[in-house]
């Protein structure tokens, strides 16, 4: 085995992370070569897996080019969630009202057997999207933000869940400060950081906490509000409630604090002048983004939280020199627009640094959703949505069996593997998830897994058609390692793992090269086949089992 999964740091795994030099490097535009291992590189990053297709059409742009194509994000949402579930008769209140295969999210329900079916069906639905994701980074980035702005689903219901989460997929590379006021007053966050409760009478301090130690500016040695900004923020933020039927918030200035807040000095001592009347939660609300946002910490708070996601996770003096503070001049100079910030990480040299490549650990949902995009695993149609939800059930399964179960994240802080300190990615990797791991993609390559008849597998024989050469078992290998792998095998390693697999144990490549051939021109010989097949899927399988797939 090449690489060990103990210090995943720069490009050699085997090395301590302090024995890794820091990339140097800094954000001015990436001008060095753009070939296959830049492209597959960003689309990593950027996508869910790198697909052949994407690949050859990403090559044929500039970087510049595919890091816009990436961030031009389509306008129109993709199409709901839809009832592919049978109510149980139990349920007090069955949602009659919805016929199969149509959507339930602006069906409001407060039963609790149909919101756990409906947040299960949203689970589906969002790993089909996934799957099925266009050339841009809209997916990758509903996730950050899911990550970022965590609520679970089990405290929500599930319209309030949808609505969430379009919000979420809508500021995908949008305005940050305005995500940040449409997520203060967004159903879900009420109920799940208790918004919805806080009142003049009895201020709920949950949410102030949060918007300002884990949303906005983070928990940094520059990070210094105070216990009293917290109190301050919650009152600024009493009266909001929700209507579960009209599936919406709305402000009640009854339950409002409409007295002045006073806060510290890390915010300039600052008063936000308390209001009265219809539109006294909003203008309030204003004045503490405002405020929160005219601090030097969220733009750099944010751009850490993007780093960590696209490129390392290990931020020390020389990144924060060179990307982490230029880019958070950009951000604000921006008005706090994600997107400027983005292209300019996605097109600098530092992020195709030779140190920056290959240095994550795949997340859980990297790995499924990638391992179904790159081997092109074919699904049913759409009209065929009941098999569909059933397959993409087991990815949500296998992906929470993996410690990241999509919609409910740990807690409000997210996935740890983006924050905790010293392991960040390295907690996806553990003697718990590793054998996990592997069964899953063992699964995936020799049996699949059925639903309502219809199979979905890696069919290794049926992709390798589709890659250059694959009669000839060293270009093969190379094919196959080049669009898995980030770090390379020994040429020692890919010798013996021909001669182990594709050559059966001997010697000359005419082995297979012949059996290949007779299998491409003679599918009828039935144990050529059998062996052809067996070869190219114990191969897919010893290939995922190494370490070098797990990274990214």
């Amino acid at each position: 085995m090449e690489a060990t999964l103990t210090k995943p740091s720069g490009g050699k795994l085997s090395q301590s992370k302090d024995d890794i030099p820091t990339p140097t490097t800094g954000l001015a535009p990436y001008t060095g070569p753009w070939t296959e291992s830049e492209v597959i590189h960003l689309l990593k990053r950027a996508l869910f897996g790198a697909k052949r297709s994407d690949i050859a059409y990403f090559k044929t742009l500039t970087c510049a080019q595919a890091v816009d194509q990436l961030l031009t994000l389509p306008v129109d949402p993709p199409s709901p969630p839809v009832k592919e579930y049978a109510t149980p008769a139990n349920a007090t209140n069955p949602d009659t009202n919805v016929l199969q295969g149509d959507t339930w999210v602006n069906d409001p329900s407060n039963d609790g057997t149909v919101n756990s079916l409906r947040r299960s069906s949203f689970k589906k639905w969002w790993m089909g999207l996934m799957i099925n994701q266009d050339r841009n980074l809209r997916e990758k980035m509903t996730l950050f933000w899911h990550n970022h702005l965590a609520t679970e689903s089990t405290d929500v219901n599930a319209q309030f869940l949808y609505k969430h989460h379009s919000m979420l997929r809508s500021f995908a590379l949008g305005n940050f400060k305005a995500l940040m006021k449409a997520v203060t007053i967004d159903p879900a966050m009420l109920v799940y950081l208790n918004g919805q409760l806080n009142q003049a009478v009895a201020p709920d301090e949950n949410y102030g906490r949060e918007l300002q130690e884990l949303f906005c500016c983070g928990k940094g040695p520059g990070s210094l509000y105070t216990e009293e900004d917290v109190h301050a923020s919650a009152r600024v933020l009493t009266g909001w409630r929700n209507n579960a039927n009209t599936i919406s918030s709305f402000f009640d200035n009854n339950r409002h604090d409409k007295t002045n807040k006073q806060f510290s000095s890390f915010y300039n001592n600052t008063v936000i002048v308390g209001k009265s009347g219809p539109t006294a939660g909003e203008e309030e609300l204003d004045a503490l983004l405002n405020m929160i946002f005219a601090t030097n910490e969220v733009a750099e708070y944010m751009c850490r939280r993007f780093y960590r996601w696209f490129v390392y996770y290990d931020i020390d003096e020389t990144v924060e020199n060179n990307i982490i503070k230029p880019l958070a001049v950009i951000f604000r100079n921006a008005n706090y627009e994600v997107a400027p910030v983005i292209r300019t990480l996605l097109m600098s040299e530092h992020f195709y640094d030779i140190l920056s490549r290959g240095c994550q650990i795949k997340s859980p949902v990297d790995l499924a959703v990638g391992l179904c995009r790159e081997f092109e695993i074919s699904f049913e149609p759409a009209p065929e949505y009941t098999i569909n939800y059933g397959h993409w059930n087991y990815l949500v399964n296998q992906c929470a069996n993996l410690q990241q179960n999509i919609g409910d994240p740990p807690d409000v802080s997210g996935w740890k593997a983006y924050y905790q300190e010293p392991q960040f990615y390295e907690i996806w990797i553990n003697s718990d998830t590793l054998p996990k791991r592997n069964q899953f993609t063992d699964t995936m390559v020799m049996n699949g897994f059925t639903f309502g008849g219809k199979r979905m597998i890696i069919d290794g024989a049926e992709f390798a058609k589709t890659l250059t050469n694959p009669g000839d078992p060293n270009q093969l290998i190379n094919d196959l390692t080049k669009l898995m792998y980030r770090l390379d095998i020994s040429d020692a390693s890919k010798a013996q793992i021909k001669k182990d697999i594709l050559l059966g144990g001997q010697s000359e490549d005419y082995y297979w090269t012949n059996a290949w051939n007779q299998f491409v021109n003679n599918p009828g010989d039935m144990a050529n086949t059998t062996t052809v097949r067996n070869y190219i899927r114990d191969l897919l399988k010893y290939l995922m089992n190494l370490a070098e797939y797990q990274l990214a």
